[in-house]
């Protein structure tokens, strides 16, 4: 398991749905769980 170690910014795209499910307002502080079999990162 990794964690970042800095503030950092990521990136996703939730449905509108989603959202509003989870109460997420602009600005809000979250934690990101990623569950993936590829993850592909570019530089």
């Amino acid at each position: 398991m990794s964690a970042l170690t800095e503030p950092n910014t990521i990136t996703a795209v939730i449905t509108k749905e989603s959202a509003e499910k989870l109460g997420l307002a602009e600005g809000d502080d979250v934690t990101a769980i990623i569950k993936s079999t590829e993850v592909i990162i570019g530089k």
